[in-house]
């Protein structure tokens, strides 16, 4: 242990401590006595300092050393080892933990796929059963895996030119533009935010995409620049058509979207709560676009997206929820997992769950991604570990699992509703339109000596990178070894710099340059970072490295070719020594570059060195595997050639065409989907004249934007008295056209249906200006709706009816779990009637309804058709029924409790409907939270949108697509009124989905006492992510009022709130 001389006070103390002490406290079965004596020293090296990071040691080692009164050194050494001790013991109890979560785990896994087993072998034959457990067990072969993929899939091509396809793309955090990215800034703004701008770049060109959106937060902040408030940035304009046009509104856009406080720069664990306001400014921008696409090249319906992309997990939320509004497909790239961090967090037993969990938000983040897994169609993954390794660790993915149900979909066998996302691994692109390759020219091998002064001319003008990093050198002329990432601890860079300190062989024949993003004060930088650069600072002076290190303090992104190119010219290697890399998209640019890379044999890497066979793989806990790796391709001329030459011919692998390309060929397999209702309608005639609602309105917090100009004005001269006669103008006007048109589509009698209905067949909702969304969840004890809720309307009436002019262009909504039919005889019996409302949104969001039309032959209403096509989406209610009664009758430990009456629920007939499943809930004692019911329906791979209602007297399961929240959501798309116009009325407290309605740029008045027990407990588990990860702490958007509160003070606080929402 030369240079740790510290371990040998550690070893000193231990022994003037007492081996029984030790002795006594051991935890491990383990016999350290030789010859009859304790032996502390091999203990102390196997048991505790092989258990706490040497960094840590080493920094509370030099604070002991710097106390000079002999007796307090003394006692502080004690107490130093066994506060190392107590870690140890520490990091052994959340071992053991850890062990037990994965022992459980693994028993509600393998149980969850004994239950899919028994409820779908009924639907097959002995046969079946047998070829469906071959595939189960021999899918595994990389042939059989590749032909049954790809035989019948066509590969994108030139042939796709006339789709004209509109791709939306999402990635939130950090900091994003086109052009001078602020890479390494801080470690929200990485390898992502590139990748996310240039593959909305290289999609832009291809064949058949007509317009890429890339959404992110728009920021108006005094610490970071002002291109990033702007609301539009274009990328590249679009690829020209057959006639060389490339389209009005073709190409790629950076969309910025105001959400949470814009005037600050908030880091990505800071968005959570605001992440459905996005959802509704986002909503608005793409149903705008739609119809402005559908100008241009979609002969006048709306261009839907052809699929929504989130990119990391708070994206990969907003994308769940606006394809869900939408109803479009939803593809996933997670970049980095919660899970995944979490494991090893834990693992460093430097933070307790609770800590991690408070700092990172990691159980929010790890729900965002089972939430994404269960709307995604389709997850990219960079390497085949990203799916073993990492997603094989969430309950929405199963290997196993995927793999019989993919065998049953393609036998065209039912599986009851079950689902698992499809995994496609596609390795990142690289732009090399800069990248000059000099394969076979005389530049190729010469040095930098040849290059700054060639035959003895004067010199050329040299990058300014180039100065800036020579300057730190001596001999700037020896081969560079490059490493270019984040300050960040896992990213390695202290090993790196040990092996290079510790090979003197190495360091007499090379230099070593650390691009460590930016920096102007170390002490100004995170935590994690400045210690980092600390340490670099401490380990260059320690090996006195000074002449041998470059470590420049800024540079711009487009200096960064120039930086690989230097090392190329030197006859350098590129490194990449991170614990573990997810991809390693910086060793295909020095690739590109003619760089041989030593990389982590930990993620990506693998995959990239089997595709280029450009360098070495080496363990990043070993540095001297990495300095002897290092030597070798430095020393070892002809091995450098090869591996250049190897990496130049495959390249193109990783090329962005090429990525692409596989890329529209894997999303073209999926199971497209999109608004199916026809636009062409009476009322949407009339409507077109409204005013539309845009996102990219910074200054009005609505995000309204007029493309037609005062026709606008028309609402506002909307009287409800007169609006059937208006309605039947529209009809009649429709109906001359059917004439002229002849019956060559329709028969006369088909065409009096149209006209007879059509003043029913359209809500006037789609002409209201303002919404009044009223979600109170009053009930008695025994969940009957309390009467005190028919008081709030009659009052939230009478403050509407105050201004005449705000009374004409406000329509009434209900919001509720109780059915239609408790709804109307609950209204009925205070005088209220159902036709006041303009929508009645029930069962949990399973059903919406228009009162005054969509009314069969008996005047009978019936459900909006188009909803429930819309959340029909994974749906599969028997599954769910079967499994729902067997899991709430099965005990923690898996034993079915004795007899069916022990079940603490019994199914509800009168609630249930066709995409509602209701069950009474007879001892809430029993029931299990929604958390732990959602895991285990996800492990059996059932999506469905669970939740307790009605004073916890219900649980409903409706469809993945459908809730109270979303069905606002699609009362915007399908008949424009913005989202931001709804004013969602509620109390203190409700059913487990009240926290969705909170949130959004809808207004939210809470009425206070009016609600005095809802279904909230019955939400988390303990552990689980907590209620301010949903809701923000404060808003403008929502407002209290009391219980007695008169129709002047509601109408007051609603006058508030709209003003308080621009």
């Amino acid at each position: 242990m030369a240079g740790n001389e510290w371990i040998n006070g550690y070893l000193e103390a231990i022994l003037d401590s007492g081996a029984s002490a030790i002795e006594e406290h051991k935890p491990a079965p383990v016999n350290y006595r030789e010859r009859g004596h304790f032996n502390p020293t091999q203990y102390f090296v196997d048991e505790v300092v092989s258990g706490v990071t040497e960094t840590d040691l080493h920094r509370t080692w030099l604070k002991v050393v710097a106390t000079r009164n002999t007796r307090e050194r003394s006692s502080r050494l004690e107490n130093m080892c066994w506060r190392i001790w107590h870690l140890t013991r520490k990091k052994k109890q959340l071992e053991w933990e850890e062990m037990q979560r994965f022992a459980i785990r693994r028993f509600e896994r393998e149980q969850g796929r004994k239950d899919v087993t028994d409820d779908m072998s009924e639907d097959l034959s002995e046969g079946e059963k047998a070829d469906t457990l071959g595939d189960a067990i021999n899918i595994d072969s990389p042939r059989k895996i590749f032909q049954r993929n790809f035989s019948n899939v066509e590969v994108w091509s030139d042939s796709n030119k006339e789709k004209k396809l509109y791709v939306v793309l999402i990635s939130l955090h950090g900091l994003v533009r086109g052009e001078n990215m602020e890479l390494g800034r801080d470690s929200d703004t990485g390898g992502q935010i590139k990748y996310v701008v240039e593959v909305a770049r290289a999609l832009a060109t291809m064949p058949g995409v007509y317009r890429v959106d890339l959404f992110t937060r728009q920021i108006c902040s005094p610490e970071v620049d002002w291109s990033y408030g702007e609301p539009t940035e274009m990328i590249t304009s679009g690829s020209d058509d057959a006639d060389g046009d490339a389209g009005e509104s073709s190409g790629a856009y950076i969309i910025r979207v105001p959400f949470g406080p814009t005037d600050q720069y908030l880091g990505k664990e800071l968005l959570w709560p605001h992440i459905q306001e996005f959802v509704d400014g986002a909503l608005a921008h793409i149903v705008n676009m739609s119809s402005v696409l559908g100008e241009q090249i979609g002969g006048g319906q709306p261009v839907w997206p052809y699929l929504i992309h989130g990119h990391y997990a708070d994206a990969g939320d907003s994308a769940a929820l606006l394809s869900g509004a939408l109803n479009v497909p939803m593809v996933l790239t997670g970049h980095s997992l919660g899970r995944n961090k979490l494991e090893q967090l834990l693992k460093q037993a430097r933070q307790s769950k609770e800590d991690i969990n408070s700092t990172y938000k990691i159980m929010r983040r790890i729900e965002a991604e089972e939430l994404s897994l269960d709307a995604a169609e389709l997850v990219i993954t960079s390497t085949k570990q990203e799916i073993e390794e990492q997603w094989g660790l969430y309950d929405g993915f199963d290997v196993k699992l995927e793999r019989v149900l993919r065998a049953r979909a393609r036998r065209g066998v039912k599986c009851h509703g079950r689902f698992m996302p499809r995994m496609a691994v596609i390795a990142p692109g690289m732009d090399f339109s800069n990248v000059e390759v000099h394969e076979d020219s005389a530049e190729a091998d010469g040095d930098l000596s040849s290059l700054i002064n060639p035959d003895g001319a004067s010199p050329k003008a040299l990058p300014t990178i180039w100065s800036e990093v020579m300057r730190f050198l001596t001999n700037p002329h020896k081969p560079m070894i490059l490493a270019l990432s984040r300050p960040d601890p896992k990213k390695n860079l202290t090993t790196l710099l040990k092996a290079f300190g510790e090979c003197k062989p190495l360091r007499e024949l090379a230099n070593l340059t650390l691009i460590m993003g930016n920096r102007d004060d170390i002490d100004e930088m995170s935590g994690g970072n400045a210690s980092v650069l600390t340490t670099v600072l401490k380990l260059i002076d320690k090996y006195d490295l000074y002449g041998q290190v470059a470590f420049p303090k800024h540079h711009k992104q487009n200096d960064v070719p120039d930086i690989y190119r230097l090392a190329a010219k030197t006859k350098g290697v590129f490194v990449n020594p991170a614990l573990v890399e997810p991809f390693g998209l910086t060793l295909i640019e020095a690739a590109a570059h003619g760089l041989p890379m030593v990389a982590t044999k930990n993620g990506g890497p693998v995959d990239i060195h089997q595709a280029l066979h450009n360098g070495l793989l080496v363990d990043p806990h070993d540095q001297q595997e990495i300095g002897d790796a290092l030597l070798k391709l430095v020393s070892e001329k002809n091995l450098w050639h090869e591996c250049q030459k190897n990496g130049w011919k495959n390249i193109h692998l990783f090329s962005w065409p090429e990525h692409c390309r596989t890329y529209l060929t894997k999303i073209a397999s999926c199971r497209m989907r999109h608004p199916q209702w026809v636009t062409d309608t009476p009322v949407d005639e009339f409507a077109g004249e409204e005013s539309l609602n845009d996102s990219l309105d910074v200054q009005d917090a609505s995000l309204r934007l007029s493309i037609d100009g005062e026709k606008s004005s028309l609402n506002e001269s909307l009287d409800m008295k007169v609006a059937g006669n208006d309605t039947q103008d529209q009809v009649n006007r429709v109906l001359c056209k059917i004439r002229k048109q002849g019956s060559g589509q329709q028969d006369s009698g088909s065409n009096q249906t149209l006209v007879d209905n059509a003043a029913s067949k359209y809500p006037l909702l789609r002409r209201r200006k303002r919404l009044i969304v009223i979600a109170l969840d009053c009930y008695d004890k025994d969940g009957s709706p309390d009467k005190k809720m028919l008081s709030v309307v009659q009052k939230l009436f009478e403050s509407i009816k105050i201004d005449p002019e705000i009374a004409r262009v406000t329509g009434y909504a209900v919001s509720t779990a109780m059915p239609l039919s408790e709804l109307t005889e609950f209204f009925e019996s205070g005088n209220l009637k159902i036709n006041e409302f303009d929508a009645l949104i029930c069962g949990s969001g399973s059903e919406v309804y228009y009162p005054g039309t969509y009314t069969d032959g008996d005047g009978k209403i019936y459900p909006d058709p188009d909803y429930t096509a819309h959340i029909e989406y994974r749906w599969g209610s028997e599954g769910l029924k079967k499994t729902i009664i067997k899991l709430m009758s099965t005990s923690d430990v898996g034993e079915a409790k004795s007899g069916q009456s022990s079940s603490p629920i019994e199914e509800d007939v009168n609630s249930r409907n066709s995409h509602c499943v209701s069950y009474l809930i007879k001892d809430p004692s029993k029931a299990k939270k929604v958390d732990d019911l959602r895991q285990k329906l996800r492990m059996r791979g059932l999506r469905c949108h669970l939740m307790y209602c009605r004073n916890s007297t219900r649980m409903q399961a409706v469809p993945l697509l459908a809730s109270r929240s979303q069905a606002l959501r699609y009362l915007f798309v399908r008949w424009r009124l913005n989202v931001a116009n709804m004013y969602v009325i509620l109390g203190e407290t409700g059913d487990t989905d009240y926290e969705e309605l909170i949130t959004g740029t809808h207004k939210t008045l809470i009425i206070k006492g009016i609600v005095h027990q809802g279904s909230e407990e019955l939400l988390r588990t303990t552990g689980s992510y907590h209620k301010d990860d949903i809701v923000p702490p404060e808003s403008p958007l929502v407002t209290h009022i009391s219980e007695n509160a008169t129709a002047d003070e509601i109408a007051n606080s609603l006058s508030k709130l709209s003003s308080g929402g621009k």
